[in-house]
């Protein structure tokens, strides 16, 4: 089972990666090899890996095989990488929201972003939202909250927004007026936090909590409705103004090993389980976003970019109690260290520059001399 998003986006001096568990679905991937065809970047064991140069700017087609035993391809996909010219989206200023759950609330993965923005010839981007950091916002701001889902943010009213725990918050874009039924009111949400403008690019990262506890047989069921009210918010920014750039994230695989599970979840949830509900929504995603650019709703592969290896919280502890020895192991099932984090922003900087250099003007022509 191997799943590849249709473009991967990347950015000079940025690496990219391909994770080849993150896009297979086998219990070992190391029982098979895998074979990447690509002119640019390398393939190494677990990974294709790539840190584009300046003069990389432009479009390469990649394959990748996964072969058994006998050398015979058992899976074949396409994906095409895109890089971007160093000075793509330069000086344009622009506002962005990004919406998600706690991977958004951690706050690690927009401030990379801005970081990365701050250096080089880059757009100037400033986060509109009502959340940041210590339930506080600054420059980085956002409106993410540990447990959400897009149901919450399409129906949670609890006459609290932008304040107070996320437990007791209602959706930031829900109004009541009088006796009617909350709304969904994406003009004054701007109105109050963007004075007055639609953003200029909105991302949402969302699909954790939509099919934490699926199982095979009602998973496809858990994402239809998650579906149904991830649709909803698309519509609520585009009714304001289809100007404004959607990016999908596709979501990212759990930590690589049960360890990180039984640490979060006793016996309560299967690393196995996890990634196969994830593997199936990132499928549907592509599915069901992919290919609509033109719509300006785009996928946002930050899936494939993670090492959930290396770059999940790890923690050392003895082996078990009659071991004098100490061992390492993964500790955090869907969370990412900081460093995974930022994994998470270097995919976000790349496809934000494409977006953005598409926007550009065009540079003027040369004048002839006099």
């Amino acid at each position: 089972h191997l799943v590849l998003p249709p473009v991967i986006y990347a950015a000079p001096g940025l690496e990219a990666n391909i994770y080849f568990d993150n896009v297979t679905l086998m219990i070992n991937p190391d029982n098979v090899a895998f074979d990447v065809t690509c002119v640019k970047g390398a393939q190494q064991h677990e990974r294709w890996t790539f840190t584009p140069k300046p003069e990389d700017a432009g479009s390469y087609p990649l394959t990748l095989e996964i072969r058994d035993q006998q050398n015979t391809i058992i899976a074949r996909a396409k994906t095409l990488i895109h890089v971007v010219p160093p000075d793509a989206g330069a000086g344009q200023k622009i506002t962005m929201l990004i919406i998600g759950d706690s991977l958004t609330a951690a706050s690690v993965y927009p401030r990379h972003l801005l970081d990365l923005l701050k250096t080089g010839d880059n757009p100037s981007v400033t986060l509109v939202g009502s959340h940041g950091p210590g339930g506080k916002p600054g420059e980085v701001r956002h409106e993410g909250y540990g447990g959400w889902t897009a149901a919450a943010f399409a129906t949670r009213y609890t006459g609290v927004a932008r304040a107070g725990d996320r437990k007791d918050r209602g959706s930031p874009f829900l109004y009541k007026e009088g006796e009617a039924q909350p709304k969904l009111d994406f003009a004054k949400y701007c109105a109050e936090l963007n004075n007055g403008q639609p953003p200029d690019v909105v991302t949402i990262f969302l699909g954790c909590n939509d099919t934490f506890n699926s199982t095979d047989e009602d998973v496809d069921k858990r994402i239809d409705d998650m579906f149904k009210h991830y649709d909803t918010l698309v519509a609520m920014i585009h009714g304001l103004s289809k100007n404004t750039a959607i990016g999908a994230f596709l979501p990212v695989p759990p930590a690589a090993s049960q360890d990180a599970f039984g640490a979060n979840y006793q016996c309560g949830q299967t690393r196995w389980q996890y990634k196969r509900n994830q593997t199936r929504l990132v499928e549907r995603m592509i599915e069901r976003y992919g290919g609509r650019e033109k719509e300006n709703l785009w996928l946002v592969p930050v899936n494939v970019n993670l090492d959930c290896q290396r770059n999940y919280p790890r923690t050392t502890a003895l082996w078990n109690s009659r071991s004098a020895e100490k061992g390492v192991r993964l500790s955090n099932g869907v969370h990412p260290a900081a460093e995974g984090y930022r994994q998470i922003g270097d995919s976000l900087c790349a496809w934000l520059k494409a977006v953005l250099a598409q926007r550009q003007p065009p540079a003027p022509a040369a004048q002839p001399a006099k």
